[in-house]
């Protein structure tokens, strides 16, 4: 077999080195070579597409936000705001929990996927799994493998019956204050969660927590307009 350009082995892959130098047919290296790359781009323009799509959601939904009024459903606004969060970051399930500043637990309440029903309602104890500690720290986490880090809870998974791989999450905030938190869950296609798939998250985490902090700001002045027609 002729040698190969050395800047040419320098840049290829390992898997496909060590196919290259064991094959007595060069050409059918790069018949597969050039397969791959074909299967690659149409893969980078299917994701160009959603990535588009979603951007454009989730341009609409910022526009819904900013117009949001006493009557608006912020329930049913975070429902499309966690289905843009799903579809934008290619994963198969997702929630949105808010604290109950009361008990300081994360409540499911807006789910995502196989168990919406069941899971809607459940509460996390204080801290726990990968959601109470992005609350606590206020930051955004992204995991490979959740069953390799001892922040994952296992007992939703356990009840539910799912079995939970790549986690995504991010805090809900505003300014200081913990509102709640987003999940991602599972990555589709046994794929990782990317850092494009970070930002987009963060994004639609900033679009959730102006909705409810707009939506509690509605509902203190609705209070003291009523306390006030009291006397």
């Amino acid at each position: 077999m002729p040698d190969l350009p050395k800047v040419f082995v320098r840049e290829m892959d390992s898997c496909y080195y060590a196919f290259i130098m064991e094959t007595s047919d060069p050409l059918r290296f790069v018949q597969l070579e050039m397969a791959r790359l074909t299967d690659d781009n149409r893969d980078l323009k299917d994701e160009l597409h959603v990535l588009r799509s979603s951007v454009r959601a989730l341009s609409d939904l910022q526009e819904i936000i900013q117009r949001i009024t006493p009557a608006t459903d912020v329930l049913v606004l975070l429902d499309d705001l966690l289905a843009s969060a799903v579809a934008v970051v290619g994963a198969s399930d997702g929630s949105l929990l808010l604290l109950d500043e009361d008990t300081d637990e994360l409540v499911f309440a807006v789910v995502h996927g196989e168990a919406r029903e069941r899971l809607s309602g459940y509460r996390l104890p204080p801290g726990e799994g990968i959601a109470g500690w992005v609350a606590a720290n206020k930051r955004p986490l992204f995991l490979t493998n959740v069953r390799d880090d001892p922040r994952f809870y296992p007992k939703v998974d356990e009840s539910f019956g799912f079995h939970t791989r790549s986690l995504a999450a991010v805090p809900l905030l505003d300014g200081e204050r913990v509102l709640g938190a987003l999940e991602a869950i599972t990555k589709n296609y046994d794929r990782e969660f990317t850092e494009v798939d970070h930002d987009l998250l963060m994004i639609v985490g900033h679009l959730a927590s102006v909705a409810l902090s707009r939506a509690e700001a509605f509902a203190e002045e609705a209070e003291e307009a009523e306390k006030a027609a009291k006397g």
